[in-house]
């Protein structure tokens, strides 16, 4: 989960808010000295906690109440919107402009995980129909070029690089005559241990005769306090222009990184949150704090299932709901869907309401292990099956598990899911599918707008 640590101590905040039978001066200085605590311990800028702190009480003694919400929730009103001001308050995406190519800079020190952020970038914009080619400019370590060139392989982006010439100005001339044919240029530049004379003097250079259009500072989520030195000192070499924070899901505080970009006057614009080339997402300052509070993140959610299922395929699904035609094939598709989504434990943590559930990780992970068991099953049934799965015995459920290499039980299982899901289209055929998104809002606070 995207910071855990955080997330968990700012949920059993709103919880006693929640919880509390009286909302007043005293409650607010607890809640507060607790909120402090929490963001200090993720690395946030303490100057930027205590500011955030003096910012709630205040507006919450001295706005007026609002019609139809309570005292309790308007507190909760408050808290939001002050923790979605200090990580940017608006979603800031990348504009790509008319022109060919649209260079995309990368700077960031060693261990900011630069390279790989490259991979994911290229990925997320050939996903969305742009022609992709990558630029290997980081001549310093050995390996960079030959990971630059691995891991555009993987996706099919063309990736220029020359592993022998360590002018990187040079290569970046060498291939110039080729970037026109490109819609976008990501182009890697070299990293230190720290920001030195050396790497600022190459970085003004490349800077200077690439002109690129967006400079992206790649700064990992467990660098702490030193984010904001770190960003600044990368604006004044290149003039920064957006920042990636990465490794967000792992055990990192994350904080200071999301936190230290302002020091560039520059938004997050993505942020990077597992190891696979598609745990990329564009940052939503809204949706992101909602996901921590535990409200969820529709607008996410949504994009992530635009990218897992295309709009035939869901109106195919939807009609054959609508007609209570629904196999196993298309519940196939549905499991196929969830998976290019991700694992289970990121999309619960997007669906308003149930990261506030506390569900057991274990339960989780037992889910996805049923998954894919189930889709073992599937691939083992027939066309008959697959499309009249009442026809399934006892035999035949057996020799099912035998030829899929699975218990008896994870057959029943699947049977079982297969016949509750039919159950549920049956009883929302004819109803109004308005209703669940009512149910998801019912679990957020009054006057909240997403």
């Amino acid at each position: 989960m995207v910071l855990e640590k955080l997330s968990n101590s700012l949920k059993e905040t709103f919880n006693k808010i929640a919880k509390a039978i009286f909302v007043d001066e005293k409650l607010v200085d607890e809640l507060v000295k607790e909120i402090q605590r929490a963001l200090l311990l993720a690395d946030v800028n303490v100057k930027l906690v205590f500011e955030l702190s003096k910012t709630i009480k205040e507006r919450f003694l001295k706005e007026k109440e609002l019609q139809g919400i309570s005292a309790r929730e308007r507190l909760i009103k408050i808290v939001y919107e002050e923790l979605v001001n200090i990580t940017g308050t608006e979603k800031s995406e990348i504009v790509i402009k008319d022109k060919k190519p649209f260079k995309i800079m990368m700077v960031g020190t060693y261990g900011s995980g630069k390279t790989t952020t490259i991979s994911k970038i290229a990925k997320y914009y050939f996903k969305r129909g742009y022609k992709v080619a990558c630029l290997g400019l980081d001549v310093h370590r050995p390996a960079a070029p030959d990971q630059l060139e691995q891991l555009c392989k993987k996706i099919n982006v063309q990736c220029f690089i020359n592993k022998k010439e360590k002018n990187p100005l040079k290569i970046y001339k060498e291939f110039e005559n080729m970037y026109s044919k490109y819609d976008i240029l990501i182009i890697d530049t070299a990293g230190r241990d720290s920001l030195t004379q050396d790497l600022i003097k190459e970085l003004k250079e490349l800077n200077e005769k690439i002109e690129p259009d967006e400079n992206l500072l790649v700064m990992s989520a467990d660098i702490g306090q030193a984010a904001q030195n770190l960003a600044k000192g990368f604006h004044d070499a290149c003039n920064v222009t957006g920042v990636i924070v990465t490794k967000l899901d792992g055990t990192a505080k994350g904080g200071g990184a999301l936190t230290g970009a302002a020091a560039t006057n520059a938004k997050v614009k993505f942020i990077g949150i597992g190891e696979k080339v598609d745990d990329l997402e564009t940052f939503n300052p809204e949706g992101f704090i909602s996901r921590l509070l535990g409200m969820g993140d529709l607008e996410t959610l949504l994009e992530k299932a635009k990218e897992a299922i295309t709009e035939e395929e869901a109106k195919d699904i939807q009609e054959k709901f609508v007609k209570g035609d629904f196999t196993l094939l298309d519940l196939y598709e549905q499991m196929k869907a969830m998976r290019k989504m991700g694992p289970l434990t990121k999309i619960m943590e997007m669906i308003p309401g149930m990261g506030q559930l506390k569900l057991p990780k274990e339960m989780l992970e037992v889910q996805e292990e049923k998954l894919e068991k189930w889709k073992y099953i599937i691939n083992s049934l027939t066309k008959k099956e697959l499309e009249n799965p009442d026809i399934i015995d006892g035999k035949r459920a057996e020799k099912i598990a035998k030829g899929s290499g699975v218990n008896i039980s994870d057959v029943r299982d699947l049977l079982k899911q297969y016949k509750q899901s039919k159950k549920l289209m049956k009883m929302m055929k004819g109803g109004d599918p308005g209703k669940l998104m009512k149910k998801f809002q019912g679990k957020m606070p009054k006057g909240f707008k997403f």
